[in-house]
């Protein structure tokens, strides 16, 4: 797949230096902001209330719930460690936000309450490895409305906005959020997403900095690859036949792009995503190098399908270990 060169300024001129790096990335930025709308900012961590408590034998299970903006609110479930970490270099815990994927039980199955598919229970697999984990519920699946009906509301709560910015506040309000709990590193957040929850991944990495290690799974990362028309993630405008105006020239290169020098993994299973999205981390690779991170972006293709197979989430959890947590008790 040809892929527009990123080390070349709107003048053609090759870009060989990170300032040079960080002009072009700020001009990026804003063509997607010129899509997107106002892009969501970091603020002081949300209140939260608990709405249920539950203690399992590796971690503690809370559902909470917190407004992500005046009168809209998630709910989402949090899951902790019961084990202390030893005391040595860092008593904090890193954090991974878990963004669930397309089904009717949609945070649950994250959090590990609902075990119809238990590849999918991302957030035990990562709380009893030592992470602070949350795993907030999708806008598209909040009460009252099916994915439409919310899609449309979206304009109505914040005019300008695309489904996706909506995902992307979602995912800002959840870094707030761990940046504020007592127990959590800060400085070590990192989200894993599959399919739907993959593509708020590579939103989260491109837009919050904060984000330091960012794991995608089968969201489809092309925008032709995947169903990113629907109103829900970006519109039919991003690939109308005119595919003009504001929507011209992006793509989601640029992204990955935009979230380096922090770390990246891509994971294909040939549905969504095949060996073509190879494509695109080859395209953000010389943006990663010229910030000397080559190898913090990294594609694995595994070919088991639209699943999280247990491949992709060893791949997954070495990588989070490896950017988060290097000093990280791994439970037996």
């Amino acid at each position: 797949m040809t892929l527009s060169p990123l080390l070349l300024d709107d003048a053609q001129r090759p870009i060989n230096s990170p300032d040079a790096w960080a002009r072009r990335a700020a001009a990026l930025r804003e063509r997607w902001r010129l899509y997107l709308g106002d892009i969501p900012q970091p603020a002081p961590a949300p209140a939260f209330c608990t709405l249920a408590h539950e203690s399992l034998p590796h971690f503690t299970r809370d559902h909470i719930e917190y407004d992500v903006a005046p009168g809209v609110a998630v709910d989402a479930y949090l899951l902790r460690p019961h084990a202390p970490q030893t005391a040595s270099v860092n008593p904090l815990r890193p954090a991974v936000v878990v963004f669930h994927q397309t089904v009717a039980t949609h945070a649950k199955q994250a959090a590990g309450i609902d075990t119809t598919d238990p590849e999918q229970n991302q957030g035990p697999q990562l709380a009893e490895r030592g992470y602070v984990v949350l795993a907030p519920r999708n806008y598209i699946f909040a009460p009252g409305d099916n994915i439409p009906g919310h899609a449309r509301r979206v304009g109505e709560q914040f005019p300008g906005w695309r489904g996706m910015t909506r995902m992307l506040l979602d995912a800002v309000r959840a870094a707030d959020l761990l940046c504020g709990l007592p127990g959590v590193d800060p400085r070590r957040i990192g989200c894993l997403g599959h399919s739907l929850g993959a593509k708020v991944a590579l939103y989260a990495a491109a837009f919050d900095h904060r984000y330091r290690a960012s794991v995608f799974s089968e969201g489809g990362v092309g925008i032709a690859m995947s169903n990113w028309h629907d109103p829900w993630y970006l519109g039919s405008d991003i690939l109308g036949p005119a595919n003009r105006d504001a929507a011209r020239g992006l793509e989601h290169h640029q992204l990955l792009a935009l979230a380096a020098p922090r770390a990246f993994l891509l994971l294909a299973g040939d549905s969504a995503d095949t060996a073509a999205s190879g494509d695109f981390i080859d395209a953000a690779r010389p943006v990663y190098r010229l910030l000397a991170a080559p190898g913090r972006v990294g594609f694995l293709h595994h070919t088991a399908g639209h699943r999280y197979p247990p491949e992709a989430r060893a791949a997954a959890e070495e990588f989070l270990d490896a950017h988060l947590a290097p000093s990280l008790n791994v439970a037996p």
